[in-house]
């Protein structure tokens, strides 16, 4: 199938730059207040809401889920990647880190405050990002929220964009229709930040993060 290719692929490719990457990415949130700024409402906004279990569903070697931690978030991460998931433990051995995917996560129904997906749909081929919506809603609580960033596509009426991605190919998406996709899946768009690209950005695309919740009484 299109996806496990997809799954299989990236992992084994984030499996190989895993170090890298996590020392490239290690301190991206020092010169990033907007993006400390949403995190920090994300966790407000969960804490109000019954302050459950948050999972960083793409969490690469670690970092953003010890700063929902340092939020006070109760939060664990999971990623394909096995390599970055050993970073991760090795790195925070306080904190919870599995393996999975997030097209068939291992969470029972409802039970979680919080999802957070940081550039993690990314390498998801476009026909088969339903499917992992519908897994974020599926382990949401309801009230609970989900954040989302992704690369926001240059033409809105282009859904999505590949691009060539240095580890694995990627997807861009038009904020809107990412946005309906949510409303199909049950998770209605709350907020979203648009960050446009610094000068010194190798890629110039705006970054969006959708925040979105799931309904009371889903």
């Amino acid at each position: 199938m299109v996806e496990h290719d997809a799954l299989s692929v990236s992992r084994e490719a984030y499996d190989a730059v895993a170090p890298t990457y996590a020392q490239l990415f290690r301190d991206e949130l020092r010169d990033r207040p907007l993006d400390r700024a949403i995190l920090s409402a994300f966790a407000e906004v969960v804490r109000a809401s019954g302050d459950g279990q948050v999972a960083d569903l793409g969490c690469g070697p670690g970092h953003i889920t010890s700063h929902l931690d340092k939020l006070g978030l109760s939060v664990f991460g999971v990623d394909a990647s096995a390599a970055m998931i050993e970073l991760a433990r090795n790195a925070y051995p306080g904190l919870r880190f599995d393996t999975g995917s997030m097209a068939a996560l291992d969470i029972a129904d409802g039970v979680l405050g919080g999802v957070l997906s940081r550039w993690s749909i990314i390498h998801t081929p476009p026909q088969e990002l339903p499917v992992i919506l519908a897994e974020f809603h599926r382990v949401l609580a309801p009230g609970g929220h989900l954040l989302v960033g992704f690369s926001a596509s240059d033409d809105p009426s282009h859904p999505t964009q590949a691009f060539d991605h240095a580890v694995a190919t990627a997807y861009r998406w038009s904020p809107d229709h990412l946005a309906a996709m949510l409303r199909k899946s049950g998770l209605a768009e709350v907020a979203r930040m648009v960050r446009e690209p610094l000068p010194t950005d190798r890629r110039q695309f705006q970054e969006i993060q959708l925040l979105a919740r799931k309904a009371q009484n889903a």
